[in-house]
């Protein structure tokens, strides 16, 4: 087994670190955006080398872990010891599963392991969305208060914890979401009846996330109208489109294969 050295991703390894991302475009989106557009939190982004210089992984450590690497890097990154503020560490599931045997002893005991995250994929010529007996559009920044009490709902539900509690910037994060058109609705007689929004992108795909039925809206086929046809109009702009869903989720799984959506990986997210 070859030695893997890290360093912070710099100008120099920028497009190899993108080639290697690209090998799994639906895996590694997250950390293929926050290469290219992640801004001042692309000093947070490291890259593992092997004996020969080439890339043999890519991970970011802020207020999650994010990783795609090869076994034979992840002790490189796990020397970093970057893991002091993390809520979460998430990656492919066997990257994640290696990782934490090796920083599991010097680390805070996790909160919340959802252990099976399956991956999946949708693109035009799969798509099945014939219903549109719902109206879809962009958020409007006035509503951003249900937005985000519904997102709040969401995430409560994911991973049993509450972000308006815990976050401070909760509220203005969805808001500029908001003004960056990033989010989606779906509305029934006048009332928010469906909820998602675009996370992370690349060339390859864009990944859809948040998503989310008010209860009260349930069974009544709405989430498959609504889904399909913002799926419908942002296949128009993106290749892909992909997400991630614990697999225990069967009614969210059954709805995503509805539409056409395939798997294509697992993911891990240990939660702290």
């Amino acid at each position: 087994m070859s030695h893997c050295s890290s360093e912070p991703l710099s100008s120099a390894s920028l497009t190899a670190a993108l080639e290697y991302l690209s090998r799994s475009p639906y895996e590694h989106v997250l950390l293929t955006y926050l290469a290219i557009e992640g801004g001042s939190m692309r000093r947070d982004l490291y890259v593992a080398l092997d004996d020969a210089e080439r890339v043999s992984g890519v991970a970011f450590f802020g207020r999650q872990t994010v990783l795609a690497s090869e076994p034979e890097a992840l002790p490189a990154f796990a020397a970093l010891g970057a893991y002091a503020l993390e809520r979460a560490i998430v990656g492919p599931r066997e990257t994640v599963r290696i990782y934490w045997e090796l920083i599991r002893r010097a680390h805070a005991p996790p909160r919340l392991v959802r252990d099976r995250q399956p991956l999946m994929a949708l693109d035009a010529s799969s798509l099945d969305a014939s219903r549109d007996s719902v109206l879809v559009r962009r958020a409007r920044e006035d509503e951003w208060e249900v937005v985000a009490e519904n997102s709040a709902a969401m995430i409560a539900g994911e991973i049993e914890s509450d972000p308006q509690r815990e976050m401070g910037d909760f509220g203005s994060g969805i808001r500029r979401m908001i003004r960056l058109g990033l989010w989606w609705v779906g509305e029934s007689d006048g009332e928010l009846c469906f909820f998602c929004n675009v996370g992370a992108w690349s060339a390859q795909t864009a990944q859809l996330q948040g998503i989310w039925t008010p209860p009260r809206f349930r069974r009544r086929g709405m989430a498959t109208a609504a889904l399909g046809a913002i799926c419908r109009t942002l296949l128009c702009m993106t290749p892909t489109l992909s997400l991630y869903v614990n697999d225990f989720n069967a009614p969210a799984i059954a709805l995503y294969r509805r539409l056409g959506f395939r798997d294509v990986g697992e993911l891990q997210t240990i939660f702290f």
